[in-house]
């Protein structure tokens, strides 16, 4: 299991600790500290996932 660091996650690190504080993002706490599991965040960031507009193939 590896943890994340707040630097390590695609997101301002003021959004992660507001998702983090009210529930929204996987974390666990430890003391006053909040750490991220590599597996939980990714699988939480590939739900989220969007495709842009232009994300569709387009024939020649």
């Amino acid at each position: 299991m590896r943890i994340l660091l707040d630097q390590e996650i695609p997101i301002k690190p003021s959004t992660i600790y507001k998702w983090a504080h009210y529930h929204y993002m996987p974390c666990v706490k430890i003391g006053n500290r909040i750490r991220f599991k590599e597996q939980k965040v990714e699988e939480w960031l590939k739900k989220r996932e969007r495709k842009g507009r232009n994300a569709y193939k387009m024939s020649p």
